[in-house]
Order: C-alpha cells, then sequence, then structure tokens
C-alpha cells in the first residue's frame, strides 16, 4: 500500500499534466488560444493567491507534527496549500469549462494525488481542500474576466 501511496503521490500530476496536453491539442485552433490564455492567467493568479494563502495561513507537515518519517521525501516547510493539489485541480477546474467529462477525470485524478499526499504524512486534508477552493477561484475570476472583456468589446464595437 506504501507503494501506491508514493506512487500516486508523486506521479499521478504528470498524469494529470499529460491529459490536459493530449486534450488542449485535440481542440480546434480557437479552443487551443483559449484554454491557453486560461491556463497561462488563470496558473498564474492561482500561484499568486496560493502564496498569499501561504503567507495568512501556516500548517506545520503531519509528518512534523506527529514525528514519523513521511513515505514522500519533503521539507518540512510549511504545508499549506499543496501545490500538487493546487496543478492538478486547477487543470481539472479550468477544463470542467470546455469538457464535463475530461474535467471530471482530472477533478479524480487532483483528488488521488491529494489523498496520497495526506496518506503519505506530507500534507492535511486542509492544504488540500485549500488548494481546490484556491484553484476554483482563480478559474472562476478568470472566466468572470474572460466574459466582462467579451462583454467590453461587444459594447466597443456596437
Amino acid at each position: 500500500m506504501h507503494s501506491l501511496i508514493t506512487f500516486v503521490g508523486k506521479y499521478f500530476i504528470f498524469l494529470s499534466i499529460l491529459v490536459a496536453v493530449v486534450f488542449w491539442l485535440r481542440l480546434g485552433v480557437k479552443e487551443k488560444i483559449a484554454l491557453g490564455w486560461r491556463v497561462v492567467v488563470g496558473g498564474v493568479l492561482a500561484e499568486g493567491l496560493a502564496q498569499i494563502a501561504g503567507h495568512l495561513f501556516y500548517d506545520t507537515r503531519p509528518f512534523v507534527t506527529e514525528h514519523i518519517a513521511p513515505l514522500i521525501a519533503h521539507a518540512p516547510d510549511n504545508g499549506f496549500p499543496s501545490d500538487h493539489a493546487l496543478l492538478a485541480s486547477f487543470l481539472g477546474f479550468v477544463v470542467l469549462l470546455y469538457s464535463r467529462r475530461v474535467g471530471l477525470l482530472l477533478l479524480l485524478l487532483a483528488l488521488l494525488v491529494g489523498w496520497a499526499r495526506v496518506a503519505a504524512h506530507i500534507h492535511h486534508p486542509i492544504d488540500i481542500i485549500g488548494s481546490f477552493v484556491l484553484a476554483a477561484l482563480s478559474v472562476a475570476i478568470v472566466e468572470i474576466g474572460a466574459h466582462l472583456g467579451q462583454r467590453w468589446r461587444h459594447d466597443v464595437q456596437s
């Protein structure tokens, strides 16, 4: 079981990235540009929000507080939010705007990554939940911005 936890916690993030890239490659040109824009802008926003959140809330990693060896080697720094869960859930939420099936698959992978990192004693559940919230918030902000931009362009052209 430890091997499975370690494998999922370390490597499923790459599976999430692969699924998202393959999905992106199968889109038309306009959708590729739109999704690419959302990934870049939303990703920068998600990382910025994560940096702010990490300064506002400190969560000592479980292996430090419980004095146990983590299944995945990690520095004893702030565990909030989880970078792996942030990236995996961000990809899930942004792809969900384009495909319910692939977006839900990516969110399932993100849940598995989060579960494994909790089971490996390097995160608490709040670190994973916080990452999902920050990822969803960043995607929502970018989507609202995109709609406001389209509305503004339409008003200017009218």
